[in-house]
């Protein structure tokens, strides 16, 4: 609001021209009040240094405002924000008026002014609530808007601010600057990084929301629960990209509302207190995204400035206790099945090569919002490329992308080896592998195919175990097997996650698991027999957290989405129940002479001099795993290419010598004496 020219009374049909007919009743009482107030002598010293008062009070002395707000309102069915915070909080008109006094410097930069040198010796050019007595309540005492000012600070309507023990009649009142957009009729009031203000046709109808069949009907109900109030929160658990928020959004589309989401903490900050006036001033649905780790419990007391339905998305840990959790409502949103994903893939709009849509329906587990993140990501590509059509490929290449962003100060990115052909194992160990990547490859339509008895108890996860001595090719099964899915393999760093902190290993573990299984890769878990010890009897206080540790991992696995493989070396230290949940167990054993011939056919450059007689002798004598095959075939060819010739049984003979005091054993054959 300006003075360059005389207050209008023709003001628009809208939210922000109801303020401004609020603003200009608040004006003339200020300016009244304050020619009542001030001897003539100080009124006329003022004028001269503040000849806006004047101004104001000339022209609003004549004319009539008595009844315009009212006629106003009475022929304004929508959203009024001071409307809304008046009947909704059953604020007084004088609680309205400290409310705009607070923030009238915002519109009238003069006032700021006036206000300071009303103040003094106090410097500052927010109103004290001794001036806004003097100004607003005369007749009434300063304890009305002390009182008033009080209920609206309790709301979250108002900042009262003082120094030091000061008076509270020398506290300064100030409206946060969000919540006074919002009140002037702004449609986003910009609220920073913590709310986001997402309008309501940013979200498609409820009846288009991508939702499990069993659920269609209860999200099709909130609506109606949400707009009687029958409910105090609807908590919407599942996990990232399940679809929580877009449900929030849709209920709230469908109640002409838009949403305002928090995304801080659940503690009491300025941003999580102003979240229930925001919403009572724009008619938005607040949103608040917790985020609990196993075992924690977040306490959500009802917002402060609103009465009204409160949403909140969560994964699946954690618990939430509270005033707010009086009258709650939970729904589960578990990850989409092969219709939905099929779903999601046609709205993102992804130009797929003829007959790719259903391999890629079928081969990428994602939730809807990882989809669109892909489908992005893949469009980019092809369109850099200068291709109009995507392919599964393309779809691979665009969730490796994703899963980097996503993954990489979590776990190890592994490089997957292109099938079992690199895997020399003994035949039953193959056999087992083959068995485990069928069951990868049909863990989700397995769940259709299985009896009654299997009801609630049969996820799509796969939770396997490999048993055996170190270099037996462990994670090599592991790369070949991502290798054999085409999928993404990432290796866990326990030094990482076991924190000496009660309760860090736990919530470590759980936000790995929890970002593997919605971005749909194979986790390995390494020498997980750390994690997966057996139980004791409890004898202090480290046995009793021990077990807990183990109590969780066990429960976190039964309930895992997607293929998590644990490798160790000790298997006799696992605990029989972590036993009893693996989906396929494959024990490694050390290679017999066949198999490590092979290893040494394939490791060996194809052109060596290396002797058949010694080759032999090394086959049959040296019983080496595979992984100590590796070194040795990499040391001997280090070694030839030192001394420039081929590899020869003298280079083989030292690298094996060299293996064998690594391990602290007796090397099995004589060594060869070296002329050169």
């Amino acid at each position: 609001m300006t003075t360059a020219q005389p207050p209008s009374l023709e003001v628009e049909q809208n939210a922000t021209g109801h303020f401004r007919l609020h603003l200009l009743h608040l004006i003339r009482r200020l300016v009244d009040n304050l020619y009542a107030a001030l001897p003539p002598d100080n009124l006329e010293q003022l004028l001269r240094e503040y000849p806006f008062i004047a101004q104001y009070r000339q022209q609003l002395h004549d004319r009539r405002l008595n009844g315009v707000v009212d006629a106003f309102e009475a022929g304004y069915e929508a959203h009024l924000p001071l409307r809304a915070l008046q009947q909704e909080l059953a604020l007084s008109p004088l609680a309205l008026q400290v409310l705009l006094a607070a923030g009238l410097i915002e519109e009238d930069i003069q006032f700021g002014s006036l206000f300071a040198a009303l103040q003094q010796p106090l410097e500052r050019r927010h109103p004290c609530l001794g001036i806004l007595s003097l100004l607003l309540a005369p007749e009434a005492g300063s304890q009305a808007v002390v009182g008033a000012a009080e209920q609206l600070a309790a709301q979250g309507l108002l900042l009262l601010e003082r120094e030091g023990s000061a008076a509270r009649l020398e506290w300064t009142a100030r409206v946060p600057l969000p919540l006074w957009d919002a009140v002037r009729g702004e449609q986003a009031p910009r609220a920073g990084q913590q709310i986001q203000f997402q309008p309501a046709d940013s979200f498609p109808p409820l009846d288009q929301v991508i939702v499990p069949e069993g659920l269609q009907q209860q999200v099709a109900r909130l609506p109606g629960l949400v707009a009687s109030r029958q409910l105090n929160t609807l908590v919407l658990r599942g996990m990232t990209g399940a679809g929580r928020r877009t449900v929030l959004g849709a209920v709230a589309r469908t109640l002409g509302r838009d949403l305002l989401l928090y995304q801080g903490q659940a503690k009491d900050d300025e941003a999580r207190r102003l979240l229930g006036p925001l919403a009572t001033a724009t008619g938005a649905l607040p949103a608040i995204r917790l985020s609990a780790g196993p075992g924690e419990t977040v306490r959500l007391d009802p917002l402060s400035g609103y009465q009204g339905v409160v949403g909140v998305t969560m994964g699946r840990s954690g618990g939430i206790d509270g005033g707010a959790m009086d009258n709650a409502l939970t729904l589960y949103l578990p990850p989409p099945d092969r219709r939905q994903r099929a779903r999601f893939w046609q709205r993102a709009a992804l130009p797929l090569a003829p007959g790719e849509a259903e391999q890629v329906t079928e081969r990428f587990l994602l939730t809807g919002g990882r989809i669109h993140q892909v489908a992005a990501a893949a469009h980019n590509a092809i369109r850099l490329e200068g291709r109009e059509e995507a392919r599964a490929g393309d779809v691979r290449q665009a969730m490796r992308a994703v899963n980097r962003q996503q993954l990489e100060t979590l776990a190890q990115p592994l490089e997957p080896v292109p099938g079992w052909s690199a895997l020399v194992v003994p035949a039953r160990v193959g056999d087992e592998l083959r068995v485990l990547e069928a069951r990868c490859r049909a863990r989700e339509r397995l769940l259709e195919r299985v009896g009654p008895a299997f009801a609630h108890t049969l996820n799509r996860g796969v939770r396997a175990l490999f048993s055996g001595p170190s270099g037996t090719g462990k994670t090599l099964a592991a790369r070949a097997l991502a290798g054999a899915l085409q999928m993404d393999l990432y290796r866990v760093d326990l030094a990482s996650v076991v924190n000496k902190y009660i309760g860090e290993t736990e919530k470590n573990l759980h936000k790995i698991l929890s970002r593997a299984e919605e971005l749909d890769i194979i986790l390995l878990l390494d020498e997980g027999d750390s994690l997966m010890a057996r139980r004791t009897d409890v004898r202090g206080a480290n046995d009793r957290y021990a077990n807990l540790e183990t109590n969780f991992l066990l429960q976190r696995l039964e309930s895992y989405e997607g293929i998590i493989l644990i490798t160790t070396n000790a298997a006799q230290r696992i605990d029989d129940a972590f036993v009893r949940r693996l989906d396929v167990v494959v024990n490694f054993t050390l290679p017999d002479a066949a198999e490590r011939r092979l290893l040494w056919q394939i490791h060996l450059p194809p052109e060596h001099d290396a002797s058949e007689r010694f080759f032999e002798r090394v086959v049959a004598r040296c019983k080496l795993t595979g992984g100590q095959i590796r070194n040795c075939a990499l040391h001997a060819s280090l070694l030839s290419l030192r001394d420039g010739h081929p590899l020869d049984d003298a280079s083989l003979d030292a690298a094996l010598q060299r293996e064998y005091r690594k391990a602290s054993l007796p090397y099995p054959l004589t060594p060869l004496r070296r002329d050169r």
